[in-house]
């Protein structure tokens, strides 16, 4: 097979030379979502030199089609040959992927001018460029933090210090949690989770190292068994105050450092809790091998060479070219209350940035662009694509083998200010 590649305004088209089958439809898909990873929403595909179109070759063209529909973009084939033409019209698909040809304009009645929405506000920094969309701009988040994260040093845990807790679609949290009914039930199993939107995803530390997830179900939200977490509540259904797209300039990755600094300036505050949505340039962290409730305390769980039976790390950045979810909260300066779980960031820009972030890992789909609905987006990841892993992300600036931080190519953040935090019931 070999593919041409041709712009026409803001459409790529590319022209494909020879057979679309159950070996080439592969190629073909990888072709056309390389355009996508690099920002090309509308696709058209020019089959007039294909002689022959499988099934195989159709499922290929129709799971292209709804991937750039679900973000709002387009694809079709601008032209196809005779052969390839017969196939589409036998599986009645060619009113749905063959490009119309454009209708005459017939004079229409003047209507009365719709009002466009607002222009979102585009920032350039050294590291991308950003859209800021307004969503609640009063939007303030709580901050609660609970359980003893110090007692994970010594695995200290015992079932005692577990507690079930609820998140709402309003929440987004992190910590070390397992899914199930009970504390007995899940005391082999506590890992990393993050809680988004209504849904929970934890890796499970019983040997399988399956990712795991719940979505809420009507008015019912999903059950953790927590040992710790950090999460962030919001006043109302819409708790976040802005929306961040961001994109990386001349195709280099923006470092996770980078883009919570620019959030943080862009939120004008000094500690936010974020969501982000990205494709991945590389996720660097570590994830637990072990519950720390089974084993009870245990001298120095976290020293070498012992360490390798507790914590797996990313010797590499991992789930490149995928979607990550991530969640967690940046602090510029001082840390106060929220200082027992936070941890230290690159100083890119000089000053003090602390933070403490986990990463859902999917399989790769582009992010739509423009101004999306957070619940929505996350319901699509969970349900749509596969559940990869699950990271604590950290930064591995060893001199000769580090791997550096996470990466983002694009994407989107959902950022507010956090203007109280909650410590096992007291204020601070």
């Amino acid at each position: 097979m070999e593919i041409m590649k041709q712009l026409r305004g803001a459409t790529v088209e590319l022209k494909i030379h020879g057979r679309v089958d159950g070996y080439w439809a592969d190629h073909l898909v990888a072709a056309v979502n390389h355009e996508i990873r690099q920002g090309s929403h509308d696709i058209q595909l020019d089959l007039s030199q294909v002689g022959f179109l499988s099934s195989a070759g159709i499922g290929a063209l129709v799971r292209l089609y709804k991937d750039l529909k679900s973000i709002q973009g387009s694809f079709a084939v601008s032209n196809c040959s005779r052969n390839v033409l017969k196939v589409l019209q036998l599986s009645k698909l060619e009113d749905v992927l063959v490009a119309k040809t454009p209708a005459v304009a017939l004079p229409m009645q003047p209507s009365p001018p719709i009002e466009a929405p607002a222009a979102p506000r585009k920032i350039e920094f050294r590291e991308g460029i950003y859209e800021l969309y307004p969503l609640a701009p009063e939007a303030n988040l709580e901050c609660e933090r609970f359980g003893d994260a110090s007692k994970l040093e010594s695995c200290g845990f015992g079932k005692e210090h577990c507690r079930t807790v609820q998140f709402s679609d309003s929440t987004f949290a992190i910590g070390l949690g397992a899914l199930g009914d009970d504390v007995e039930e899940c005391q082999c199993r506590l890992g990393e989770f993050i809680a988004v939107g209504g849904a929970v995803a934890y890796l499970p530390t019983d040997g399988t190292n399956v990712p795991d997830f719940l979505l809420a179900g009507g008015t019912t939200s999903p059950e953790v068994q927590v040992c710790y977490g950090i999460a962030c509540h919001g006043a109302s259904q819409q708790p976040f105050s802005c929306l961040v797209r961001f994109e990386a300039k001349d195709g280099v990755p923006i470092t996770l450092t980078a883009l919570l600094e620019s959030c943080l300036v862009l939120s004008e505050s000094q500690r936010i809790g974020v969501v982000i949505i990205g494709e991945s340039a590389g996720l660097i962290g570590a994830a637990l091998r072990r519950s720390p409730i089974t084993a009870g305390a245990e001298r120095g769980p976290f020293e070498f060479p012992r360490i390798r039976d507790w914590l797996s790390f990313t010797a590499e950045p991992a789930y490149r070219k995928s979607v990550a979810l991530l969640a967690g909260i940046a602090v510029r300066g001082g840390a106060d209350a929220l200082a027992p779980v936070l941890r230290p960031f690159p100083k890119a820009s000089g000053i003090a940035l602390a933070g403490h972030f986990h990463a859902a890992a999917f399989s790769y789909h582009p992010v739509q662009r423009g101004q999306i609905d957070l619940k929505a987006s996350i319901r699509n990841l969970f349900e749509g694509q596969v559940l990869e892993g699950i990271l604590h992300l950290l930064t591995d600036d060893r001199t000769i083998s580090g791997g550096g931080e996470s990466e983002l190519v694009r994407g989107a953040c959902w950022i507010a200010p956090i203007f109280n935090i909650k410590v096992e019931g007291a204020q601070a």
